[in-house]
């Protein structure tokens, strides 16, 4: 028996052993200001995904929804140059363009089809929406979702709350899309105490189109002091890397600290068996459930001396980069700059190293 047990143990620690991952920071690259492509600005970059030898990037502006492609150069584990070569834009005549407001967070590439997340207009009763679109921009049909997410529904989300980042399944069977901010119906919004702030992460199957699984992640507390009107904590991006293995990012923005306003944190996050089913949980304030596990990956704030000014951006985009000189796969991310229009920002592109041992 104690050789058996000493056999299960090794298989145990050899298995976590495998799961160990860490990120490292390698560098950074800035796109110029006002740079245009087909008489449009290069800007607004919120969601990103590589597919067919090409980096697509959506743009988040709802007057002229839009998908960039280009290519990021990368070389000797440094990010050397990126480049924008077309422009997609989305079609704004069909019925379904016309009746929601197109504003786009996220969006992944599958076998030729163009998968886009939005996030509606709540204020204006505008559903949040996950649509297909061809290479072409023409809207092909709209993934059904859970009725609590809807615009008017008794589980009351949050304007700008909602679908804000999407990813591939690792097995290619699904997708996944998570939230922003809670739900009303599920808890608060993060603040500068610990506080039941959920979001749900919802599994999409590839060919039934429709929700069938769902988990909660808990965000984090805002942890620096309150400053100006706007102090808020949400998810921004998600990529599945392994089965049921998430990087997620989450980015706080308070507004009172200018340019130096976002904190952003990559977090590590698990499906196990513990982990609750919460599709069919109309609202998770009264119910028992357990959240995905989650842990502190790498924190911007320690490389601010290498970056531009000291500034990390309000980071939207995360997606697989090429394989390193070691072997090892990298990450590329990218920042919503909001055109501008809120003071300095940057068109900000990081490559991070991913280390498995």
């Amino acid at each position: 028996m104690k050789k058996i047990a000493l056999a299960l143990s090794i298989v145990g620690l050899v298995a976590c052993k495998k799961q160990a991952i860490s990120l490292k920071f390698l560098n950074e690259y800035i796109v110029k200001d006002s740079l245009q492509i087909d008489s449009t600005v290069i800007g607004g970059i919120s969601g990103i995904d590589y597919y067919n030898n090409n980096y697509y990037m959506v743009v988040d502006d709802a007057t002229n929804p839009r998908i960039l492609v280009g290519d990021i150069t990368v070389k000797n584990d440094s990010i050397q140059s990126v480049n924008f070569e077309d422009v997609i834009i989305v079609d704004t005549i069909s019925q379904f363009t016309k009746s929601n407001v197109l504003d786009l967070e996220s969006i992944f590439v599958d076998k030729g089809t163009i998968n886009l997340v939005s996030e509606g207009s709540i204020q204006y009763k505008k559903d949040p929406s996950i649509f297909e679109i061809d290479t072409k921009g023409n809207f092909k049909q709209e993934v059904e979702i859970p009725n609590y997410f809807k615009a008017t529904s008794k589980a009351k989300p949050k304007h700008n709350g909602v679908f804000e980042s999407s990813s591939k399944s690792f097995d290619g069977k699904g997708f996944w899309v998570a939230m922003e901010a809670p739900l009303e119906a599920d808890g608060e919004e993060p603040t500068f105490h610990e506080t039941q702030s959920p979001i749900r992460i919802t599994y999409f199957d590839n060919e039934s189109k429709k929700a069938t699984k769902q988990f909660a992640y808990q965000l984090e507390k805002i942890d620096k002091p309150a400053k100006g009107k706007i102090n808020l904590n949400g998810t921004t991006a998600i990529l599945e890397y392994q089965k049921n293995h998430f990087f997620i990012i989450e980015r706080a923005y308070q507004s009172g600290y200018g340019s130096h306003g976002n904190v952003v944190r990559i977090f590590k996050a698990t499906i196990d068996n513990t982990s609750t089913n919460t599709l069919e949980k109309q609202s998770l304030k009264n119910e028992k459930y357990t959240p995905l596990k989650k842990e502190l990956l790498f924190d911007f704030s320690t490389v601010e001396n290498q970056l531009t000014d000291g500034i990390i951006d309000n980071i939207e985009a995360i997606t697989f980069g090429p394989i390193l000189q070691n072997g090892n796969k990298s990450l590329v991310l990218a920042a919503d700059d909001n055109f501008q229009l809120y003071g300095k920002q940057l068109n900000q592109f990081l490559l991070l190293e991913i280390d498995e041992k």
